[in-house]
């Protein structure tokens, strides 16, 4: 590990353990590498006799209940940034994917003198953290609080080695993803010797899908359009596609990840443009590139949107309306 990194783990567990208050925040309508890499430093507080807060604005309520210490995670804000003196962000790529961006600056406007630390495994967007440790080749931001806790000789024990195995999986979608190296696997191999729950995990996440998630899938794929000329995989669901199944409370919104992370492995195309419209005249994007496309970088296209992420997958909002003139062309009013 190279030393610069090494002193930002160190400085971060001394901040960690000199904090009185501590708030942990993962962004916002969080993915199974969120609420994992939050409740891992749940579990550190616990361990560690730390007060704290966590926060993920917008959890679903119900789909990452098997997981350790998701209860104690907050879903709206009920509480003052200024009464914390540690902020620990976690997998949000820029300040405004915490969903705290107004109430982080007000702070500091009014002479908020607190810390943050930041763990994620996106490119960086913006430089508001103290403490930034950041890795883009690791698989999860999970797998960057695996470095803090080996650096820092932190004892893994059974629940941390099942929050960082979720976080490893899903973001790999079970080592599909070409982000899964070979330090990934030796990861996943000792988080399963920690007593990591592999099985509860591939039968919660993994393997068990809702009927409407099935049917969205099913959506998808109606709407698949190939474009031949760039070899571009086009897939679109307005919000009539969508609006029967949003409120279901069994549908998995991480299943749009999952969605585009499948389509990534069509044969003979190089990329991949999934869009959505969630709630009318809000349109979300998913980019990613194919084996076969290796020398391009998604997140320039996607920071022109507003958006950002890795080279490979990366994703933005914008507003408008998705209109559909035909099977194969779209319009966004």
């Amino acid at each position: 590990m190279e030393s610069s990194r090494l002193n930002f783990f160190k400085e971060a567990y001394l901040l960690i353990q000199t904090s009185k208050n501590i708030l942990i925040i993962g962004h916002v309508n969080p993915d199974s590498d969120a609420i994992s890499s939050v409740a891992s430093l749940v579990e550190l507080s616990l361990l560690w006799n730390k007060n704290f807060t966590a926060f993920c604005l917008n959890k679903p309520q119900y789909a990452f209940s098997f997981l350790p210490h998701e209860e104690k995670i907050l879903s709206q804000t009920n509480f003052k940034i200024k009464d914390f003196d540690l902020l620990v962000v976690v997998d949000c790529g820029s300040i405004s994917r915490t969903g705290l961006a107004n109430e982080i600056r007000q702070a500091k406007e009014e002479g908020w003198t607190g810390k943050i630390i930041e763990f994620d495994h996106h490119p960086k967007v913006d430089d508001y953290s103290n403490v930034e440790i950041r890795n883009p080749e690791a698989s999860a931001t999970t797998e960057v609080i695996y470095d803090f806790l080996e650096a820092n000789k932190v004892f893994i024990n059974k629940k941390l080695a099942t929050l960082l195995l979720a976080g490893i999986l899903t973001d790999t979608a079970n080592f599909l993803y070409s982000s899964a190296r070979d330090k990934t696997i030796l990861i996943a191999s000792e988080l399963l010797q920690r007593g990591a729950q592999f099985p509860k995990i591939m039968e919660k996440i993994m393997n068990k899908k809702s009927f409407s998630t099935v049917k969205i899938w099913g959506k998808v794929l109606n709407n698949l359009y190939i474009n031949k000329k760039y070899n571009l995989a086009v897939a679109v669901l307005n919000f009539d596609d969508l609006k029967d199944y949003i409120d279901d409370k069994s549908f998995e919104d991480e299943a749009f990840g999952e969605i585009a992370g499948f389509l990534s492995n069509l044969s003979d195309i190089k990329t991949i443009l999934f869009l959505r419209e969630p709630e009318p005249g809000y349109i979300k994007g998913s980019l990613r590139a194919t084996a076969y496309n290796q020398n391009i970088d998604l997140s320039k296209l996607a920071m022109i949107f507003g958006g950002g992420g890795h080279k490979k997958a990366a994703g933005f909002s914008l507003s408008g309306k998705l209109i559909k003139v035909n099977k194969n062309k779209w319009l966004i009013e």
